[in-house]
C-alpha cells in the first residue's frame, strides 16, 4: 500500500532553515514524481516544489516563491524525499505535504490535482 509520511515541521525564525522529509512507502522512485505542496489557512494549496521520477530523469521544478531559497531532493536508499527550506519568511507558515503520482519520461508539475497520494501533513511556522 502506497503511503507518505511527512516529518520535520515547526518553529522557526524568520532567516532560520527547517529540513522536511517525505518518507515514503510502497512505491518506488523509478516511476513516481514526489511534490511538496503547502495550504495556509484561507488560501488555497499551492505547489512548492517537486522531483521527477528516476526514469524521467529527476529533474526538479519549483514555484518562483521559494527559488534560491527551498531544496528538493531525494534519497533513494531510504526512499525519502526531503525539502530544505533556508531564508524563511513569515509568508511560508503553511501545513505542507507531500504527494505522489504515476509519472515516467515526462517532468514533474506542481498542478495539485495531478497528485494521487497525499500524506497528512506536517506545519510550518516563521516567527521571532
Amino acid at each position: 500500500q502506497l503511503q507518505l509520511v511527512e516529518s520535520g515541521g515547526g518553529l522557526e525564525q524568520p532567516g532560520g532553515s527547517l529540513r522536511l522529509s517525505c518518507a515514503a512507502s510502497g512505491f518506488t522512485s523509478d516511476y513516481y514524481h514526489i511534490g511538496w505542496f503547502r495550504q495556509a489557512p484561507g488560501k488555497e494549496r499551492e505547489g512548492v516544489s517537486c522531483i521527477s521520477s528516476d526514469s524521467s530523469g529527476g529533474s526538479t521544478n519549483y514555484a518562483d516563491s521559494v527559488k534560491g531559497r527551498f531544496t528538493i531532493s531525494r534519497d533513494n536508499a531510504k526512499n525519502t524525499v526531503y525539502l530544505q527550506m533556508n531564508s524563511l519568511k513569515p509568508e511560508d507558515i503553511a501545513n505542507y505535504y507531500c504527494a505522489a503520482y504515476y509519472g515516467i519520461f515526462r517532468r514533474c508539475v506542481l498542478t495539485p490535482n495531478q497528485y494521487k497520494y497525499w500524506g497528512q501533513g506536517t506545519q510550518v511556522t516563521v516567527s521571532s
